[in-house]
């Protein structure tokens, strides 16, 4: 029979050829769309670039000459770069994990210290490339020293209360339980010289909320003169809830204002545990926390003096409670 020129095409029984798989990716699709943000193409990623930048450069970041951050933000490791700077940490007795010194460093009085220094306290001495001292300062300028320092361990705000009037009325602590609580305080220096003074007068630690705060940097430390060995610093969540909870134990939450309501010389509560809140030289104490204390207490001064300076205000402070305990 005639096939009018087509062929027949015999068909094979049995599994046919197929692509091994290879066009399973193509039929997956490429998954979800990753948010804006992660886009690194994309306007929002380099806007949330610059916040994070803004963030980092705030005051009252825990960061001196420079600061490496591990996860969420958290400072794991602060850095004090530059000749003068490191020699003058060493010599307050700044805890230290190491001392990068860059290799072939030209030597002067100011290297020949940091080194002696060093040495005597057992800090580790490490000999660093110029690349890795800028990568761990972030190009800031080293001289060819930088002075490596831990992050600082903060106490918990109500347990660090807790503790101390336990140990009060046992009889282990002799004076009533002290602390002065920072509202709005963003220069290291200032925690410095308020730690220092908390240890001068016999006080029990320092609260700092955790938010827009100054923390306990190189800088806190220097000026401390090394009183942050013996004065515990402990953060607060929230510094409202914390002074709350403070007077729920029995704590008297004092709060240092010019327009105060009691003049320190008269102040009646300064045998009790008292906790004393001072505010930035600037703003002042915050509505809330002012409305969270139980006495506001004013220092007499010159009507020619606007206000004191916040360290110097709890220097004052502390020195006439420590008179009067000592009257008593």
């Amino acid at each position: 029979m005639a096939n009018n020129g087509r062929r027949s095409v015999k068909l094979k029984k049995g599994p046919s050829v197929g692509t091994g798989g290879h066009g399973r990716k193509a039929l997956e699709g490429k998954g979800p769309t990753p948010k804006a943000e992660d886009r690194p193409y994309h306007k929002a990623h380099k806007n949330k670039q610059l916040a994070e930048r803004s963030a980092a450069k705030r005051p009252g970041a825990p960061r001196s000459a420079g600061a490496r951050s591990g996860p969420k933000g958290r400072a794991t490791e602060e850095v004090v770069t530059g000749r003068n700077s490191v020699v003058e940490a060493l010599r307050a007795g700044i805890p230290a994990k190491a001392l990068h010194v860059a290799i072939r460093i030209e030597m002067d009085d100011r290297v020949k210290e940091s080194l002696k220094l060093a040495a005597e306290r057992g800090i580790p001495l490490l000999e660093t490339g110029k690349p890795e001292l800028d990568r761990m300062t972030d190009d800031a300028i080293h001289q060819g020293l930088v002075l490596q320092i831990p992050p600082y361990e903060y106490q918990d705000a109500y347990e660090l209360a807790e503790e101390t009037l336990a140990s009060w009325k046992k009889g282990h602590v002799a004076n009533a339980p002290l602390f002065v609580a920072l509202d709005g305080i963003t220069d290291p220096r200032n925690l410095g010289a308020i730690i220092r003074s908390v240890s001068a007068f016999s006080g029990h630690g320092v609260i700092v909320p955790e938010r827009r705060s100054v923390g306990v940097t190189a800088s806190a430390w220097k000026t401390s003169a090394g009183a942050a060995v013996r004065v515990p610093v402990a953060r607060a969540a929230n510094l409202n809830n914390t002074l709350k909870a403070f007077k729920n134990m029995g704590i008297y939450v004092l709060g240092l204002d010019g327009d105060g309501d009691v003049s320190l010389p008269d102040l009646a509560l300064a045998t009790e545990p008292v906790c004393i809140v001072v505010g930035s030289e600037g703003k002042g104490l915050s509505r809330l926390v002012r409305e969270n204390c139980d006495q506001i207490v004013s220092i007499p001064i010159d009507s020619a003096m606007e206000s004191l300076n916040a360290s110097m205000a709890v220097g004052i402070s502390l020195y006439e409670i420590s008179r009067q305990r000592a009257v008593k």
